[in-house]
Order: C-alpha cells, then sequence, then structure tokens
C-alpha cells in the first residue's frame, strides 16, 4: 500500500512538473539567455519553488485551517479558476501570455516560480503528497521530481540550441502547437482542481 502511494505521488509530482510543458512556457527564455544563465536561473527557480513545495507538504493543512482559516476547497476552487484563465491565455496568445505574466526580466526566476513552477496545480500536488506519505518520503518524492524536471529541462535546452540552427521556423511552429494542447491539458486539470473543490464542500453539508 505504502509503495503504491509512493509512486502515486511521484507520478503525480512529475506530471505536475512536467518539463517538456515547462520547456514550451519558458521557450522564449531559452532562446533569450545562454546556456549557463539558463540554468542559473531554472536553479535558483528550482530551489525557491522545491521549498514552497515542502512547506506546503508538511504544513498544508495546518496553513489553510489555521493561518487563512480557509478549507483546502476553497484553494482548489479558486486555484482551478487561475489556472484555467492561464490556459486560455495560453490557447489564444501562445507564449506571449506566459511571458506577459512573468513581468520584467530582472525578476526572471521570481517569474519562472510564479506562476509556472509554483501555481495551483503544484501546491495541490505537494498538499495531496504530503497527506499521502509521511514527511521524510514526501521531500523526498518533491526533490527527485525537481531535480528530474530541472535536469530535463536543461539538457533539452541544449537541444534545441543544436536542432534551431538547421529548423528554426518549424521547430518553433511545433512548439506552438505543442503549448496550445498543453494549455488544453492545463484547462481540463483546473475543471478537475474546480470541481474537486466543488465536492469537497458540498460534502461538509
Amino acid at each position: 500500500m505504502l509503495n503504491d502511494a509512493f509512486y502515486d505521488s511521484l507520478g503525480l509530482m512529475l506530471f505536475m512538473l512536467n518539463p517538456f510543458l515547462l520547456i514550451v512556457y519558458l521557450i522564449d527564455l531559452i532562446e533569450e539567455l545562454d546556456s549557463k544563465t539558463f540554468a542559473t536561473v531554472l536553479i535558483r527557480a528550482g530551489i525557491i519553488s522545491g521549498g514552497c513545495y515542502v512547506i506546503f507538504a508538511v504544513l498544508g493543512n495546518e496553513i489553510f485551517n489555521t493561518l487563512f482559516k480557509a478549507d483546502f476547497a476553497s484553494f482548489q476552487i479558486f486555484g482551478g479558476i487561475i489556472f484555467l484563465i492561464t490556459g486560455i491565455k495560453y490557447v489564444f496568445d501562445g507564449n506571449k501570455a506566459i511571458k506577459s505574466l512573468r513581468g520584467e526580466p530582472k525578476y526572471v526566476q521570481g517569474g519562472i516560480v510564479m506562476p509556472i513552477m509554483v501555481g495551483p496545480g503544484t501546491i495541490s500536488a505537494s498538499i495531496i503528497v504530503g497527506q499521502r506519505l509521511d514527511y521524510a518520503p514526501a521531500i523526498g518524492i518533491i526533490l527527485v521530481s525537481l531535480v528530474v524536471c530541472i535536469t530535463t529541462v536543461i539538457l533539452l535546452k541544449e537541444l534545441y540550441t543544436k536542432v534551431k540552427k538547421k529548423n528554426e521556423a518549424l521547430l518553433l511552429k511545433y512548439i506552438d502547437i505543442i503549448g496550445r494542447v498543453a494549455a488544453l491539458l492545463i484547462g481540463t486539470f483546473s475543471i478537475e482542481m474546480i470541481m474537486s473543490g466543488i465536492k469537497a464542500w458540498v460534502a461538509k453539508f
């Protein structure tokens, strides 16, 4: 049973930190930054994100129930709406939607963290992992997922740089298509978050 919970939780975190979706959202930074700078920025963003994930995995319910006096279901509903808006903007505006959310270049690692790496989906996943497992395995899953995600994105950046020289127009077209398909998946997951929150609220009465 523990193994099932462990692997299910690992799969959940890897799904929410999908590097193949993340690379689409960061495509403008991949083009603008050299490999060393990009890796540095991404690792810093990963450290910030990891800290947030661990806090919510360990203290998730207490944060909502004690500090904010609110139910996790409320966060699921509101977070799902924010997630849905982000997905809709990406469907219609492409990568420009994410770029506008990141703000000024000098705040780039913070912009990667919010709302791309630390968003309603990843926070919800962290809380769920913390509920399923003890603290040590939960934190281990978070760290492994982050390392896998960041390493994969850095490798994809190198691959993109090499392939782009020969097939730039075609590659950008495929990335745009993948991004819009990913936005559809984000929208679908956001609806699931909203419905889960509503079901949890209804169950209380």
